[in-house]
């Protein structure tokens, strides 16, 4: 391996340990209030919608999705941690984003209500995620894998620019 592979793979393992510890710390700080539920939006009108596709990998999630909001479709990333061992699921959602005023407010760090703590399998998925601006995502799809969790996670959504 070159010194500059090496370098590089340092680097991609210095930004993942500075991620999960940035993810971490969030996770302590955050007041873990309970997640927002079908009454948090009663009455609510949709600002917009949303497709997720999300893989959870020991302990760690990612993905990709699109924001439609005002007319317009914004790509974004998400990564996170699962709380709990974790374990290795495909997600594949698509719902509504309510309280969302400014595009500026939908990034942040979301804290994901995934349901019951346990091990859930594959099947139907519900995610109720609200972030630090009051935005609410409800997204429902297909679910593929196991994960053991706590049925709290945090994840960090970041548009693509």
């Amino acid at each position: 391996m070159t010194n500059a592979s090496c370098n590089h793979l340092h680097g991609v393992h210095v930004r993942l340990v500075g991620l999960g510890l940035l993810l971490g710390l969030s996770a302590c700080s955050s007041t873990l209030q309970p997640p927002p539920t079908a009454q948090s939006i009663a009455g609510l009108t949709p600002s917009g919608t949303v497709t997720l596709t999300e893989v959870v990998a020991v302990g760690m999630t990612g993905g990709t999705g699109s924001l439609t909001f005002k007319g317009r479709t914004y790509p974004f990333k998400v990564v996170g941690t699962v709380i709990g061992p974790g374990g290795a699921s495909k997600v594949q959602a698509r719902g509504e984003v309510y309280q969302l005023n400014r595009l500026s407010d939908f990034e942040g760090t979301y804290s994901e209500g995934t349901g019951q703590a346990g091990l859930a399998t594959s099947g139907k998925t519900e995610l109720w995620m609200q972030n630090q601006s009051g935005v609410i995502m409800h997204l429902t799809g297909p679910s593929e894998g196991v994960v053991l969790s706590l049925g709290r996670d945090e994840v960090l959504v970041q548009l693509e620019k």
